[in-house]
């Protein structure tokens, strides 16, 4: 039962934490000492205090937030004379004003922190007419924020950490009693309503940490009451607005991650009372303003990754600015002497990545607490000269466990990193030749509290857990750096693990992290969440990249973007997280005399001409029709695959048993199996009389082979003897998706319901993204349809068939010899003029999404002779503005109305007649997940209609391609 007080003391934790609203916490405390307190006379005699129609009111609200410990008839009796401890982590508590006449009270604050209530906001809340604060804050909530609150009075109202989404309703606007609001940390998309302009009494405004977009509306000028306005980490776009100079009363101002449109440096002179300045990612031009230094009250200044030019001004007289991050700008100039001199270790200055001349007067600064590493335009006489030991001979690998102390798996010898970090810090391990570069304090916490290192909060299960037990945060920047390495080609491997979030049902599975990876200074990962990656918390995702050292140095560098949470579960918990860090030559280690050299060189360039020889001699024989076995020419290459006898394969099938097939393909059948140790399998075997046998299989062998993706089949093995060729995948227990979805038209067994439809849509999408974007082989399917998808025991997509899969070659898009796909899916430019981008799959994929939403076969839908395929359909109906007809009426009304509109307007994008102007599927992947706004495309149904131009073309599809409809 929740604790019952008249008291002000709980508040103090309203939203996050003690030190994080340590200002608006001794603001809420003054107003509720304002307000009078519960008298004892009537409680001691038992009256009823509240009235009736509120009892009523809490019961429905516990109801709807499915608080089920709330069972009290009167909460304003009995009031113990002991307050209930709570922390800033959790509070439980309802506050009464019995000041009114005849001893009656009312509700005048509700306080539900950390409860895990998973229901939805109350609307209920509105029939309880005095109350003036709500915080609901960390828990998992879910939907949206109810009209009928347009009619309270609340003057504090906080939701942040939760699931709330949709768009922040414009109604809010008018409860213009508001003088704090905090949204935070959940998952609310569109643009900040212009209504908020309405409330002139806000003096705390949190926005951050959602998926907002656009910009803020000018009418945001009205809030000159602002003191505290957070609105990083989102998705906004454009210029920093020009109306912030009327905000005198500021005292903490938070932009950052601005992705498009050059901003001038905004005019803040007259925010006398500014403590915090952070404008990050701004795409801030020019020079820093001299004005700066007569802001006396500034204690951290963060202008990173901004385009700030020129030299710093002298800041030195701002006694209290302790904090200065002028990370990856363009300044120049001399490092100003009064940031290079000793100071005490409350000072953090970072000017890494800038272009700034060296003095040869000025002494070497190898310190902590002032880092400027790569800060110097002549980077040969950098910072690294002076504080790092000359390489005394070349290094072939490194490996390192980050965070945590040296341990030795296998044979090899993980580096210890323990060193605590700082906010401003060049760490070097000169005998190891390695170090780091960390820039960015996690805000909003004590000093005391940084946690550059974390461990892991529950039992590890995976293989080499030791890897995994530490890792290494980063609130902003950290760049790893291998010295004394031998120029050449290098395997990098990332080791991560989501050790600090959690899964459960609680809202400490609300956090959300995600960065991005470079690794010499080339972006490898995009927006990278562990979680996803790895399909859950404790689990370790390996990302294997290959790197090109021709400086004997290789730099790998995570950065914090403002994206995800940075609240959930406690403040400070964000950023980028890395568990080891794993470098090895892809080239042997030369000898140590240059004879020894030259043998070596040239016994291994003979042999490599003898082998290129022999292994075409066996491709020819071996592929073509000659005596030798395909299976030399198999033992040959180098795959991470194993390889079956053909009578494991016959046992496993039941010698191929008719009650054990699963499909038929162009290239022959596939069979269910299992095999000895129980191992469900699935056999392609290909037909000896298709034409295309050796091609196709050779080329999906040594495709998918190469690749390893969540959503992607994983290729067990493959077995050659003789004519006899198969490939051995996993099993997918429930078919392919058009198994699964065109099925029921037929009486399938499968129900698949919308938010499994969208995961369906959202994994095809990941693995797209992987083939074009991110695998280090960048490869175009080609034959995208719902029967090259599988699914899992799960409903986990997965893309198969990869017979006809082609690498993309930038330098050569056209296709001369054999246009190959299916009809239905394959893209315009591809089929007519063999034009072939990974663009085509793009294509594909937009048909796949229209079949998920409709839940109708492309191939099979002709409702009448107006309509040619399921495209032309949709793009009537948008014309129409009738975009809900397409929707599978299956669901009835259960489904998500925004994400089933959502996902056709995509479809429509994959679908633009130009290649160039569909949108890549890393961008699909943002957009279904809401992260990304979907901008409309209106196209001409004609273009699709001509019933003749469509018979002509399918007659030409029919003359040069082979449909591939094999399933699982």
């Amino acid at each position: 039962m929740a604790a019952i007080t008249s008291s002000s003391s709980h508040v103090t934790g309203f939203i996050n934490g003690p030190m994080f609203f340590l200002k608006l916490a001794l603001m809420l405390l003054l107003l509720l000492q304002l307000q009078p307190k519960i008298t004892s006379t009537a409680q001691a005699a038992g009256v009823q205090l509240l009235p009736e129609n509120e009892v009523k009111a809490l019961r429905e609200i516990g109801r709807k937030l499915n608080k089920k410990d709330w069972n009290f008839s009167d909460p304003c009796n009995n009031v113990p004379t002991v307050e209930t401890p709570h922390t800033d982590q959790y509070n439980n508590t309802v506050v009464c004003n019995c000041s009114f006449p005849a001893n009656r009270c009312h509700i005048h604050g509700i306080f539900l922190m950390g409860q895990d209530l998973d229901g939805v906001l109350p609307p209920s809340l509105s029939k309880l007419p005095y109350l003036r604060q709500v915080n609901l804050g960390k828990n998992i909530l879910s939907g949206s924020i109810p009209p009928e609150w347009v009619s309270m009075k609340l003057e504090f109202l906080v939701l942040s950490v939760n699931n709330l989404s949709g768009p922040i309703p414009a109604y809010l606007g008018n409860i213009t009693s508001l003088r704090a609001l905090g949204l935070e940390s959940n998952l609310f998309s569109g643009s900040v309503p212009p209504e908020f302009g309405n409330l002139v009494n806000l003096e705390t405004l949190f926005l951050n940490a959602n998926n907002l977009t656009g910009g803020l509306p000018v009418t945001f000028s009205n809030l000159t009451k602002l003191r505290t306005l957070r609105i990083s980490s989102n998705n906004f776009n454009g210029k920093i607005p020009d109306f912030f100079h009327k905000f005198k009363l500021l005292q903490a101002l938070r932009i950052s991650d601005l992705n498009s449109g050059i901003s001038e440096f905004p005019d803040i002179k007259n925010m006398k009372g500014l403590e915090k300045l952070i404008l990050r990612s701004c795409n801030i031009r020019g020079r820093i303003p001299e004005y700066i230094a007569n802001l006396t009250n500034l204690e951290i200044l963060d202008l990173s990754f901004n385009r700030l030019e020129g030299t710093i001004p002298n800041f030195g007289d701002v006694f209290g600015l302790t904090k200065i991050y002028l990370t990856s700008n363009k300044l120049t100039g001399l490092t100003p002497e009064w940031m290079i001199k000793e100071r005490d270790n409350r000072y953090q200055i970072d000017l890494s990545y800038n272009n700034f001349s060296k003095n040869s007067l000025q002494p070497p600064t190898c310190r902590d607490s002032l880092n400027l590493y790569r800060s110097f335009s002549i980077q040969n006489k950098s910072i690294l000269s002076e504080c790092l030991n000359p390489c005394s001979k070349d290094k072939y690998s490194l490996h390192i466990n980050c965070g945590g102390k040296q341990i030795i798996i296998g044979n090899i010898k993980y580096e210890g990193d323990e060193d605590a970090g700082a906010p401003a810090e060049l760490f070097y391990n000169n005998s190891a030749s390695w170090g780091f570069s960390n820039t960015g304090h996690f805000w909003d916490i004590s000093s005391g509290r940084y946690q550059y290192i974390t461990t892991n909060v529950s039992i590890l299960r995976m293989n080499n857990s030791e890897l995994y037990t530490t890792a290494r945060l980063s609130p902003l920047s950290l760049t790893y750096f291998a010295r004394c390495l031998a120029n050449g080609n290098y395997t990098v491997k990332l080791h991560f693990a989501e050790i600090v979030f959690r899964d459960n049902i609680s809202y400490y599975s609300v956090g959300r992290r995600m960065f991005d990876v470079y690794i010499q200074g080339k972006l490898e990962l995009k927006d990278f969440n562990i979680e996803e990656e790895a399909h859950g918390v404790d689990k370790e995702v390996i990302v294997k990249r290959k790197a090109v050292v021709n400086d004997k140095t290789l730099e790998i560098r995570f950065q914090w973007t403002g994206k995800g949470t940075t609240g959930a579960p406690v403040r400070g918990i964000y950023g980028s997280l890395i568990s080891a860090i794993s470098v090895e030559a892809d080239f042997k280690r030369p000898a140590e005399s240059k004879g020894k050299i030259y043998i070596v060189v040239g016994v291994a360039l003979a042999f490599c001409l003898v082998a290129f020889i022999t292994l075409s001699i066996l491709w020819w024989r071996g592929c073509f029709g000659g005596r030798e076995s395909r299976e030399q020419v198999l033992r040959g290459l180098d795959l991470k695959t194993g390889v079956f006898t053909f009578k494991q394969i016959k046992a496993a099938t039941n010698n191929f048993d008719s009650g054990n097939k699963l499909g038929e393909g162009g290239f022959g059948s596939v069979y269910k199996g299992v095999l000895l140790d129980g191992t469900c399998i699935a056999v392609k075997y290909l037909s000896a009389r298709s034409k295309q046998g050796n091609r196709e299989f050779l080329n999906e062998l040594g495709m998918i082979s190469a690749l390893e993706h969540p959503n992607l089949v994983k290729l067990h093995g493959c077995c050659v003897e003789g004519k006899q060729l198969v490939l051995v995948y996993e099993y997918m227990d429930n078919n392919s998706l058009a198994h699964s979805l065109f099925g029921q038209e037929e009486g399938g067994q499968l129900k698949l319901d919308w938010p499994t439809r969208q995961k369906i849509c959202v994994g095809i999408a990941k693995g797209l993204t992987f083939l074009h974007e991110e695998s280090a082989l960048k490869i175009v399917h080609r034959d995208i349809k719902a029967s090259n998808i599988l699914l899992d025991r799960d409903l986990n997509p997965k893309i198969s068939d990869f017979g006809l899969a082609k690498l993309d070659e930038e330098e050569n898009t056209h296709i001369t010899t054999r246009v190959a796909g299916t009809i239905g899916y394959m893209a315009p430019e591809y089929a007519l003029w063999g034009y072939l981008t990974d663009k085509a799959d793009v294509y594909s994929f937009g048909v796949v999404a229209l079949e998920l939403v409709t839940g109708k076969s492309n191939m099979k839908f002709h409702p009448s002779e107006n309509y040619v395929c399921l495209l032309d359909w949709a793009l009537v109906s948008q014309q129409k503005g009738n975009l809900m007809e397409l929707v599978d009426p299956r669901f009835g009304s259960e489904f998500n109305k925004e994400e089933a509109i959502r996902m056709i307007k995509i479809a429509l994008l994959c679908h633009n007649p130009s290649p160039a102007l569909r949108p890549t599927m890393s961008t699909v992947v943002r957009m279904l997940e809401g992260r990304t706004p979907v901008h409309e495309l209106i196209m001409d149904p004609s273009i699709y209609g001509d019933k003749l131009r469509f018979e002509a073309l399918r007659n030409q599809f029919n003359s040069f391609t082979t449909e591939s409809t094999s399933e699982f």
